[in-house]
C-alpha cells in the first residue's frame, strides 16, 4: 500500500497533458501554503483560549470576519455567483449546521486538551468518511479494518493512561473532538453527495455563513460574553480569520484547480504533523514516546484512508470545504 501512495505522489509532480511546468509548481506552492496556513489554527486557537478568551467568542468573531471576506470575494468574482437554488441552499444549510456544531465542539475541546492531541485525533476523519461511504455501497475490506485498527491503536497510545505526559486525560475534551469528527464527516458527505455540480467558492461561502449563524446563536445563548481580547487576542483573531480561513481556502482552490483534489488531499498528514510541531514550539506542549508512536500510527492510518478515498466512486474534496 505504501509504495502505491508514494508512486501516486511521484506521478502527481509529472506534467499533465497541456499543463505548463510553472502552472504545476504554482499549484503545489498554493497547496503547500494552504496546508501550512490550516496547520497553525489549532495552536493559535489553543493559545488564545488558554490566555482567557472564550472559545465561542473567538470562533464567532473569526467566522464573521471570514464570511465578510469570502462574501466580498464572491461578489468580485461575479455577482452571479451569489445565486444558489433552493436545493443548494438547503444542503448548504444542513452542511453548515453540522460543521458549525463541529467547529464549536473543537474550540471547546481546545479549552480542555492540548492542540497537538486534538489535531492528531481529528486526523482520523477520513476513516469516518469511509464508514459513511459504506452506507452508499462502497465496499469495506480487510484493509479498511487494518486502517481502522491502526487508527484505534494510535488513539490508545496517544491517550494511554499512566504516568508522565499521558496522565490525566480529559475525556470530555476527547469526546468533543470525536463529535467534531462525526459532524465534519456528515458535512462532507452532504456536499459530496448532493453538491458536486455547484461552484466550490459559492458553496463554501454559504456553508461558512451558516456556520457563523450557528456559532452566533450559541454566543447569544451564552449572553454575548465579550471582553477586550487585547493586542494578542486580536492578533489571534486576525490570524485565524485571514490566514487560516480566508487565504488558506483561496490558495486551496488554486491548488485543487491545478493538481486535482486527490493529490492535494495527500498533504493532510503533513498538516497534522505541522500542527503538532507548532504546538510544541509555541505552546511548549510535550508528548511522551508512546504518544509519538500513537501519532505516527494515526498518520499512517490517515494516509492509507486517503489513498482509498482517491479510488472511491467520488473524488474527495474534503479539505476544500472546511478545516477547524
Amino acid at each position: 500500500m505504501a509504495p502505491t501512495v508514494l508512486a501516486r505522489f511521484r506521478n502527481s509532480i509529472k506534467l499533465l497533458p497541456g499543463q505548463a511546468g510553472s502552472e504545476l509548481w504554482l499549484g503545489w506552492s498554493m497547496a503547500v501554503f494552504s496546508t501550512v496556513a490550516f496547520s497553525v489554527a489549532p495552536a493559535i486557537a489553543r493559545g488564545a483560549i488558554a490566555g482567557g478568551m472564550d472559545p465561542t467568542t473567538l470562533l464567532t468573531v473569526r467566522l464573521v470576519v471570514s464570511s465578510v471576506l469570502l462574501g466580498g470575494t464572491v461578489v468580485l468574482a461575479g455577482s452571479g455567483r451569489l445565486w444558489l437554488d433552493r436545493r443548494g441552499l438547503l444542503v448548504c444549510s444542513a452542511a453548515g449546521l453540522a460543521n458549525g456544531i463541529g467547529m464549536l465542539t473543537f474550540f471547546w475541546a481546545l479549552g480542555r486538551i492540548e492542540a497537538s492531541i486534538a489535531s492528531m485525533i481529528f486526523s482520523l476523519s477520513p476513516l469516518v468518511v469511509l464508514g459513511f461511504l459504506a452506507l452508499r455501497g462502497e465496499k469495506l475490506t480487510r484493509r479498511h479494518l487494518l486502517r481502522s485498527g491502526l487508527g484505534l491503536l494510535g488513539v490508545y497510545l496517544l491517550l494511554r493512561p499512566g504516568s508522565g505526559a499521558g496522565a490525566g486525560v480529559d475525556w470530555l475534551g476527547v469526546s468533543l473532538v470525536l463529535v467534531t469528527i462525526l459532524t465534519f464527516a456528515i458535512h462532507l458527505i452532504l456536499i459530496q453527495w448532493f453538491l458536486q455540480g455547484y461552484d466550490a467558492l459559492t458553496v463554501t461561502f454559504y456553508v461558512v455563513v451558516v456556520m457563523t449563524l450557528v456559532s452566533g446563536v450559541w454566543w447569544l445563548i451564552q449572553g454575548l460574553e465579550w471582553h477586550d481580547p487585547g493586542r494578542s487576542g486580536w492578533l489571534a483573531i486576525v490570524a485565524l480569520a485571514v490566514v487560516s480561513t480566508y487565504l488558506a481556502r483561496l490558495s486551496l482552490f488554486a491548488g485543487v484547480r491545478s493538481l486535482g483534489s486527490g493529490q492535494v488531499a495527500l498533504l493532510a498528514p503533513l498538516e497534522t504533523l505541522l500542527s503538532v510541531i507548532w504546538s510544541i514550539l509555541f505552546l511548549v506542549e510535550r508528548l511522551a514516546v508512546w504518544q509519538w508512536l500513537g501519532g505516527m500510527l494515526i498518520l499512517a492510518s490517515t494516509l492509507l484512508a486517503i489513498n482509498r478515498l482517491n479510488r472511491a466512486r467520488w473524488q474527495p474534496r474534503w479539505r476544500v470545504w472546511s478545516r477547524p
